[in-house]
Parts: structure tokens; C-alpha cells; sequence
């Protein structure tokens, strides 16, 4: 249907061309690329490096809905050779293999997939194991050996089809790969007329009686929301199907773009249309990797949302309640919770699911995409990296001049950098930023791109993503978090400091260079306490088997951060960064500021205000610093001399430092000892 449509498309002159309708003779097939399937399994393998398992090369167990003819479920049934498919189901056939040898149902598999429009009763009976089989949906019953009811976790003989497909919903399995029609999963207060799915009435189940520990959705419409939520409060891992079959549509979404620049080359007269379609195949594998580089992103964001539930409740709250308000967002239609059940929520001590973050962050990312759109940033030179990040390289490299003239232009711009900046940073952040610094999206966004450039974040964070499968999940949610962390305080100095600025390379060639001539010289002008810190965080990450490299840039961040005070101060007292760093770090140590940031890092962070107050008080000890470390450089011969004049309020600071330090962490004592600070400043 892409040609017939395409070629009434062409008919009628229309500017989309053959772009009209993609994945037609002349564009990306999706069956024969896998793609759908294949964006899918970034959810599976990520949902399994939470749970400690490599799927490519770990045996697991699997109920699948669908057949090997189809796209999603056939490809997504070979996307590892450790798959053990033990129950299946479509529309016709109910599958049973207890007890599955991978490699050869792994084999089986793919022919049945080679097949044109193959069914499970095509499966070579001889391969399935003892005690399985394969059994129309029309049977009246179905007999089941020992084999087959212990794999499905049941203890009855005998079985009406939709009895059994009920049972192998609810089987003790590792995944369920849904790659079929219809709807199988709802909330245990909805009922099947809520659903809307009478096909699946007779045996669907409930999200809290799933027993898999995995769910993905290659499919649309797998589960219902509300029984995606029951699932994962009960403990279920699972995104939601427009997460998991994301990179059908985004492929669809490339190739268009793709297609709408090539296009107009060739109406130029600088390519033929036969070289535009040689070169759209030839970049087949490339689109492909943009695609699930996507689907990596979009679910990391996810998983560091719900490592810290409570940290990012009070800014997910706020952030419903200003889309709320603009006319954005309504929270009933897409089953966000409403603020009554936000505060039960906090009072378990439980945030949003999985699912439900993964609403929020779709919703955050097209806020941002429409402020961007709206604001000059798209016609931002600097960004037209972003735009060119968008195709596969042989287009920026032999037609930059056609891409910078793409009639989408702005829109690909503002959709990359909402994609990879909602994805770094949550979907909490720009709206947090923005409340707070009373700033709008785009100055947010300069802020945040800033930050990443001056502090070279990015190929940090490269690292940690290489860590797959080397580290705990859990660690490297953590190492993530941190980066984070340093992102955004650099960001809202940025807001703070430099407001509206919009001049990127200048300000990144201002701050850059000192930043990591700081980094490169950290071991040389660091006080002996703060020494040992640093390598006591940076044994900690080794322990837990992260590189000892990256674990040194990585705690090294924190002693960083003063870079952006330290090079404006350097400046306005005409000296080096060397000197005044080392002054800085002086005075840091004289006043113990390590201990005082150990202090306000034990704030609680359960609220967005109580979050708000413990970043000001630290922002606060880095400025003092700062303003201290200026006072000794415009008025004493060095820090000594500064030190000994005023030794009687240093010491009277040390002592209610360690008064604090005794107590339970609480901002009002920190906020004394803060104003007491500034006199010495």
C-alpha cells in the first residue's frame, strides 16, 4: 500500500513525494531490517541488566504471543540464541515446549520464520520436548503431561484452550515477548468491557496475577495502562508498548526525512533518482543504529527515574501540574496519578511506575520540543550539530549545505536535542530549571548544553554506558545519577551567572580550557584531606569493578565544579587559574568546606523543597568560597595571613560545624552556620 500511495502522491505533485508513505519498493523495509523487533529487545535487555542477566548469552524462559510469520514476534524470537520458548500462542495454535534445547529451537525458529506465512503447526514435532506439542485453539480440551503443567506452574490434567492460554499468561516464566493482536493484560478493577478486546475476554488476566518477571510489548495494546501499573507495583518489569515498538516509527520517521533532503538534490540536478535509492539502501544498517540508539536512551531515562522514585516524586508532581495548567496534559486520560495519590504514594515511600514514566517522559519531551520550536535556539548555528547528528554521516559529509536547507529543519533540530536532553537529564529537569531560575526552555536548554560542553560530560557518559554487563545495574544507575547531578548545578550556575546567554562557542572557549586544565592538574593543587577523598571515592567505584580511570574523573567532578567560579575569579583578580585554585583550595580546607558539603549532602531530598534547599546551601558554599578566596587575594599577602586575622571566627565556624555534625541532618543549623560563613567572605 506505500507504492499505491506514494504513486497517488506523485500524481497529485505532492512535495512529500515518495516520502508520502514510507517503507514502500524504494524505502526501509521494517520486516526485512527487524527493526520494530529489534527496538523491542533494547527494552528486554535492558528490563534483564536490572536483573543481573545478559540475554545474549544467558539461557531464559519465554511465553510469546504471535508466530514466526509475523515481523514483530518472528524477528524478536531471534534476537538471541538463548531464548527458551516454552509456551506460545496466535490466533490459531497454542505452542508447548517444556523443556526447549536452545540452539536447535533457536534453528527451528528461523525456518519457520524463512516460511512464507507459516503457522506453529508447521513446527517439526520431533524438536519439541518431552511432554509438549502443538494444539489447535479449537480443541475442546487439552490434555497436559507433568512437563507442561510444571513449566506452567499448574497442577490440572486437563484444559479448555482458553483456560490454558489464561495459565500460560500467568506461567512462572523469565518474559513474556508480546508480538501478536489484542489486549491480554488489565488492571484487576478494570473490567473486560473497559477493555475492549471481546476476543480476549475468556482468558485475559490481570496485571497482579502475572508470575513473569518481564513484559515487553512489541505489539500495540499488549496491556491496558492500568494493567501495566498493577504489574510493576507488584514488583513486574515493564515499560509500555509505545516505549518497546518505538523504532518502527522512528525509522518510518528518518527514512521521510531522509527521502524530503535527497529529494531536493535531485530536483537540483546533482543526483539521479537511481543514485538516491542506491544510496538509501546503502544506509540501511546506519538508520538502523540511529534508530535503537533511541530506543537505549529513551529506556535508561526510565530506569533512572525509578532508581530514585522519591528524589524525582515532588519535580514529577510539579511537572504534571504545569502541563495541567497550560492545557498540556490531562492526567485521568493517560492514568497519571492525581495529587491525593501522589501524596500516598510518598507516604509508602513509593513514586511512579515504570509505565507511568514513561507517559511523563513523552510528555516532557514534546513540551520541549514545542518551546524550542517556538524560540529562536533551532536558528542557533551552534545547534546545527544536532541537525546534522539526525542522518547517517555520508549526508552531513557530502550534502551539509542541502541539510541546512532542509525545509524541517527546525523541527529535526528541536526534536534532537528535546530527544537527548530528556533522555540525559529525566523529564524533570528543564521544568525544574525553569521554575527556578524563572528562565524559559531554551535558556534551560543553552544552560544544560553548556554545562556538558565546559565539563566534557559526554564522553563520560559514554563510559558508563560501556559498563553494561561489567557493573551492577544498580551501580551504574548510581554513576549516572551523579553525572546528572553535576549537570545540572553546572546548569543553573549557568542560569544564574550568565542568564540568557546565547553565545555558545565563546562561553565554552571561556570556561572550557580552565575546567580541564583544572581536572589535569587536580592531583598537584588538591588539600590533603580533599586528596584522600577523592581516592577514597575512587577505590569505592573500582570495588565495584568500574575502570579506574573513569572512577577518577568521575569523583573528581565534585573538586571540579569551583572551575566556573575560580576562572571568573582568576580573571577579575588578574591572576592564573593555578594561583587562584590553589588559594581556593586553601581556604576550602581552612574552613574544612569538605566536611560542611558532607553536612548539607545529608539533607533529606524527599520533597522538591527540600531538594531546592540542599542544592542553594551547596551552591552557597561553593560562592562563599569563592567570595572568601577573592577577599584573600585582593587584601592579604596569601591564605596564612588571612587565616591567622580572622583564626577566632574560624575556629568558632569549626565548632558549630562539629555541633552540626552530631546532629540529625536539618537545614536550619546549616543555614546559621551559612550566614555566620558569609562574614568572613
Amino acid at each position: 500500500f506505500s507504492d499505491i500511495a506514494n504513486s497517488v502522491s506523485a500524481d497529485y505533485g505532492f512535495w512529500l513525494g515518495d516520502a508520502f508513505a514510507s517503507g514502500g519498493s524504494v524505502g526501509y523495509d521494517h520486516k526485512k531490517m527487524g527493526i520494530t523487533a529489534r527496538g523491542a529487545w533494547e527494552s528486554a535487555k535492558r528490563h534483564f541488566r536490572a536483573l543481573g542477566v545478559n540475554t545474549q548469552t544467558t539461557p531464559f524462559t519465554v511465553v510469546g504471543i504471535g508466530d514466526m510469520s509475523g515481523d514483530v514476534f518472528g524477528n524478536g524470537m531471534l534476537l538471541s540464541e538463548h531464548i527458551r520458548l516454552v509456551a506460545a500462542f496466535d490466533h490459531r495454535h497454542i505452542f508447548i515446549d517444556p523443556t526447549p534445547e536452545t540452539a536447535v529451537s533457536f534453528a527451528e525458529r528461523g525456518r519457520l520464520f524463512a516460511l512464507p506465512r507459516s503457522s506453529w503447526d508447521d513446527y517439526a514435532k520431533a524438536l519439541i520436548s518431552d511432554g509438549g506439542g502443538v494444539y489447535p485453539r479449537s480443541a475442546k480440551s487439552i490434555k497436559l503431561s507433568v512437563a507442561a503443567r510444571q513449566v506452567l506452574g499448574i497442577d490440572v490434567a486437563e484444559l479448555a484452550p482458553n483456560e490454558l492460554l489464561n495459565a500460560i499468561l500467568k506461567a512462572p516464566v523469565d518474559l513474556i515477548y508480546n508480538g501478536g493482536i489484542g489486549t491480554y493484560v488489565k488492571a484487576g478493577f478494570e473490567s473486560n468491557a473497559q477493555v475492549g478486546d471481546k476476543a480476549g475476554d475468556a482468558f485475559r488476566v490481570n496485571g497482579a496475577e502475572l508470575r513473569c518477571r518481564v513484559l515487553v510489548e512489541g505489539g500495540n495494546l499488549g496491556c491496558t495502562q492500568n494493567g501495566r501499573i498493577e504489574f510493576a507495583q507488584h514488583g513486574g518489569l515493564i515499560y509500555t508498548d509505545a516505549i518497546d515498538n518505538s523504532a518502527g516509527v522512528d525509522c518510518s520517521d528518518h527514512e521521510v526525512n531522509i527521502k524530503i533532503l535527497l529529494d531536493r538534490v535531485v530536483e537540483a540536478g546533482d543526483m539521479t533518482l537511481k543514485q538516491r535509492n542506491d544510496l538509501l539502501a546503502s544506509m540501511t544498517d546506519e538508520v538502523g543504529h540511529l534508530v535503537l540508539t533511541d530506543n537505549y536512551y529513551q529506556t535508561q531515562a526510565l530506569d533512572v527515574a525509578c532508581h530514585r522514585p522519591l528524589y524525582f516524586l515532588d519535580g514529577q508532581q510539579r511537572l504534571m501540574q504545569w502541563l495541567e495548567g497550560a492545557g498540556r496534559l490531562h492526567r485521568a486520560i493517560e492514568f497519571l496519578p492525581t495529587d491525593d495519590e501522589v501524596t500516598r504514594r510518598r507516604g509508602q515511600k513509593t513514586g511512579l511506575t515504570a509505565p507511568e514514566n514513561a507517559v511523563l517522559l513523552a510528555y516532557a519531551k514534546i513540551s520541549v520540543f514545542d518551546d524550542l520550536v517556538a524560540s529562536d535556539l533551532p536558528d542557533d548555528p551552534y545547534f546545527n550539530r544536532s541537525l546534522s547528528a539526525y542522518f547517517p554521516k555520508v549526508l552531513p559529509e557530502n550534502f551539509a549545505t542541502a541539510i541546512g536547507r532542509h525545509p524541517l529543519k527546525r523541527e529535526i533540530v528541536a526534536t534532537v536535542v528535546a530527544n537527548t536532553l530528556v533522555n540525559r537529564m529525566c523529564a524533570t529537569f528543564v521544568n525544574f530549571l525553569a521554575a527556578e531560575a524563572v528562565a524559559k526552555t531554551a535558556d534551560v536548554v543553552r544552560a544544560y548544553t553548556l554545562a556538558r560542553e565546559i565539563f566534557d560530560l559526554e564522553p563520560l557518559w559514554d563510559q558508563i554506558d560501556a559498563l553494561d554487563h561489567s557493573v551492577a545495574s544498580v551501580l551504574q544507575l548510581d554513576l549516572l545519577s551523579k553525572l546528572m547531578a553535576i549537570a545540572q548545578r553546572a546548569s543553573r550556575w549557568m542560569l544564574r551567572r550568565r542568564g540568557k546567554a546565547t553565545d555558545m562557542p565563546t562561553l565554552i572557549a571561556r570556561y572550557q580550557p580552565g575546567a580541564r586544565e583544572l581536572r589535569a592538574h587536580l592531583a598537584e593543587w588538591l588539600p590533603a584531606q580533599a586528596q584522600e577523598n577523592w581516592q577514597q571515592a575512587t577505590q569505592k567505584m573500582v570495588d565495584g569493578g568500574v575502570d579506574v580511570d573513569l572512577a577518577q574523573q568521575l569523583s573528581a567532578l565534585e573538586f571540579i565544579f569551583p572551575a566556573l567560579d575560580l576562572i571568573d575569579l582568576s580573571e577579575s583578580v588578574q591572576t592564573t587559574l593555578a594561583f587562584a585554585a590553589r588559594a581556593y583550595f586553601e581556604v576550602d580546607s581552612a574552613l574544612g568546606l569538605l566536611a560542611w558539603r558532607a553536612q548539607i549532602n545529608r539533607l533529606p531530598t524527599d520533597t522538591l523543597w527540600q531538594t531546592q534547599a540542599r542544592g542553594s546551601a551547596r551552591d552557597d558554599v561553593y560562592a562563599i568560597a569563592s567570595q572568601i578566596t577573592q577577599a584573600v587575594l585582593t587584601r592579604y599577602p596569601g591564605v596564612p595571613d588571612w587565616a591567622a586575622q580572622n583564626a577566632a571566627q574560624i575556629s568558632r565556624l569549626c565548632r558549630l560545624l562539629g555541633t552540626i555534625g552530631q546532629q540529625n541532618a536539618d537545614l536550619a543549623p546549616i543555614s546559621v552556620a551559612l550566614r555566620e560563613l558569609r562574614h568572613l567572605a
